[in-house]
């Protein structure tokens, strides 16, 4: 790899406008675009110290031989040179949203003499209308099966269409009510056209007129006494309505919007998008893909909408541009994204980040679904075994163990400003984690923020408990089950690979603490969360896996669990001292009711808000007992308990 001195620019040579900037390799290949509001002090930033730039940032810059900058005047115009980099040199290091399915829409062609509607996937063509995307080809295909008996507009293909008109005999569609027939005169091509006009504005959105319509139709028939024409007004209104069904309104009806909203890690990233259309979700669509750079949110929101929008040739489509795009964050640009989709659209385009109200509860539902896209995204590729298998293999080979890390131990610490504090233990056992192997510690000899003597205690523990199962070891199946109790041994196995949360001051905690108890075969090696960097023992630099490194994820994803485990019995540790700081001295209130009273009502917030009869019918507290717990509970304000631990104020 190139050292980044080699092509640094001269002092004084990198202007302090405005522009956009691209990174290119020994071959000549642009492997990196980016933009910046001062060009001088981005590019520099890329040429500090290696050390305090993000891993993947290091790795491009060393790939790298040259950096080049092209000035521009404006956000607008440093948005649109970048993205058209990007498009023309699919540059490796930014950030690439890959659908791995294409999406249908409805497509009417308006440009024809006699459009047609069909459904299709693909690239737009000019002159066509396009509605959509939805999720489900068979729902929409349904849906406008259902719209031709009230908008009999032609959906035939051209071919049948001259056939038809050569014979002067409409196709099946036209004998049961589907088709208004245009091709043997039926309609003339302005009436046709008054049906098609409907049908696009049905799909629009613009339900209320049409349904208003048919209905003063249908009644003012009726009234006329042409009760077959009334019963046809009446089915095709049965059929409209439950075609408007398919969508629940969840805006204001006439509403036009994209909802986007992301969910991410350090090394991916998943969008999700609801479609509104008239006030109803058309349709949705997700993506997940790697983090190549370290991007800030507003930044991959920003590239995402642009990769959204944009036509087979970079542009962006105003045909795909909504009236508004609902985000959760602004983007990095501010109102250049804005500006930039309304140039394309031809008409004002808001960018918006909803706060409140029913945009800001859909924008909830849709942050939620990108949550679930990435966990079920991980959960498939952790469950993999040929991943798995290359997972530990990646571990082995870069840590230089002498066979794969079947049993993984992972260990975090937690606590509340040096209070309640507690270790986790969790087991990875050939790649997937086993629960019934976690264990929680509750730290005895350390005081206060000390997390580096936690750990030491910890891993001690852990390690003593193991060498005196081994030591008490009788019978061949001796390392399952204790030879006294039958009972299954909580420490008996040895870890391959030993995890801790952390960096060196944490591993050398580790190490020392299996040294002082002769355990000397387990390979111990750090996590740091914030760069994914691999600490080893005495090692003065950390060991850095590739970013697509399966070996990296699963530490990662075992570092994570150990953290999840760590905070689930910390919170638990505070609920309960907060129970014995707002209980305390109430006359024969011992342990054993306490936990009842917890159990009972689930929470300090329900047993405040219960009445004096219910706290008195909980098992084993009588009326004058209630009495007392209740008085405690009112003297003590809402919302505040006193930790037993360090007798500070903390929020109940």
């Amino acid at each position: 790899m190139a050292d980044p001195a080699t092509y640094r620019p001269a002092p004084g040579t990198i202007p302090t406008q405005p522009g956009v900037y691209r990174f290119s390799d020994p071959d000549g290949t642009v492997i990196y675009v980016g933009k910046a509001k001062n060009l001088r002090q981005r590019l520099n930033s890329y040429f500090a110290d290696p050390a305090g730039l993000h891993f993947r940032t290091q790795t491009m810059v060393r790939t790298a031989s040259r950096v080049e900058w092209t000035v521009v005047q404006n956000e607008l115009e440093s948005l649109q040179l970048e993205y058209t980099w990007i498009k023309q040199y699919d540059p490796r290091f930014n950030i690439k949203y890959r659908d791995d399915k294409t999406y249908p829409w409805v497509c009417v062609t308006w440009s024809e003499e006699f459009p047609r509607v069909f459904v299709g996937r693909g690239a737009h063509k000019k002159g066509y209308r396009y509605f959509g995307p939805y999720a489900q080809a068979w729902a929409i295909r349904d849906t406008v099966d259902s719209l031709l008996r009230v908008f009999p507009m032609r959906s035939c293909s051209g071919g049948v269409f001259r056939s038809a008109k050569a014979s002067g005999r409409p196709c099946l569609l036209g004998y049961i009510g589907k088709c208004s027939a245009p091709c043997v005169g039926r309609v003339s091509a302005e009436e046709h056209r008054e049906i098609v006009e409907e049908m696009c504005d049905f799909l629009a959105g613009n339900t209320n007129r049409i349904v208003r319509r048919m209905k003063q139709a249908m009644q003012q028939a009726s009234d006329d006494l042409e009760f077959e024409r009334a019963a046809v007004l009446r089915d095709q209104l049965g059929a409209l309505q439950s075609a408007t069904e398919r969508n629940a309104i969840v805006l204001p009806d006439g509403t036009d919007a994209d909802v986007i909203a992301l969910a991410s890690d350090e090394l991916e990233v998943a969008i999700q998008v609801f479609h509104v259309r008239g006030g109803r979700v058309r349709g949705e669509r997700g993506w997940v893909a790697d983090r190549s750079d370290d991007s800030t949110l507003e930044e991959l929101i920003e590239t995402f909408c642009l990769q959204l929008y944009a036509g087979p040739d970079g542009s962006v489509t105003s045909g795909a541009v909504p009236r508004e795009v609902l985000l959760p964050v602004p983007p990095a640009s501010g109102g250049a994204l804005a500006d930039l989709l309304t140039e394309a659209r031809g008409a004002r385009v808001r960018v918006n980040v909803p706060r409140r109200g029913d945009k800001r509860v859909l924008m909830d539902t849709v942050a939620r679904n990108a949550a679930e896209a990435l966990m079920l995204h991980k959960t498939k590729r952790a469950s993999d075994l040929s991943t798995r298998n290359r997972a530990l293999e990646e571990l082995e080979e870069a840590l230089g163990l002498d066979t794969p890390p079947l049993r993984i131990e992972c260990y975090d610490i937690s606590h509340l400003q040096g209070t309640e504090v507690v270790g986790s233990m969790v087991v990875f056992e050939d790649g997937l984690p086993r629960k019934s192997e976690y264990r929680r510690f509750l730290i005895r000899t350390v005081e206060g923020s000390n997390d580096v003597g936690a750990m030491h205690e910890v891993i001690t523990r852990r390690f003593r408990r193991y060498l005196e199962d081994q030591a008490s070891l009788t019978g061949e199946d001796a390392v399952l089950k204790d030879a006294t109790t039958g009972a299954a041994r909580k420490f008996a196995y040895k870890p391959s690979l030993l995890v801790v949360d952390g960096g060196a001051p944490q591993v050398a905690a580790a190490r020392a603490a299996m040294d002082e108890l002769g355990v000397t075969d387990v390979p111990v090696i750090g996590l740091a969360k914030r760069l994914e960097e691999v600490w080893l023992p005495e090692e003065e630099f950390p060991l850095i896996l590739p970013r697509t490194s399966e070996g990296l994820y699963l530490l990662q994803r075992a570092r994570d669990e150990a953290h999840r485990f760590a905070i689930t019995h910390h919170r638990g540790r505070r609920s309960k001292s907060m129970v014995d700081s707002l209980l305390d001295g109430v006359p024969g209130l011992g342990e054993l009711r306490r936990k009842a009273l917890i159990k009972h009502f689930g929470s300090v917030k329900r047993l405040r808000a219960a009445h004096l009869e219910d706290i008195a019918a909980v098992p084993g507290i009588g009326p004058k007992t209630a009495l007392a717990i209740k008085l405690a509970l009112d003297e003590q304000p809402a919302g505040e308990a006193i930790n037993t631990a360090t007798g500070e104020v903390i929020e109940g």
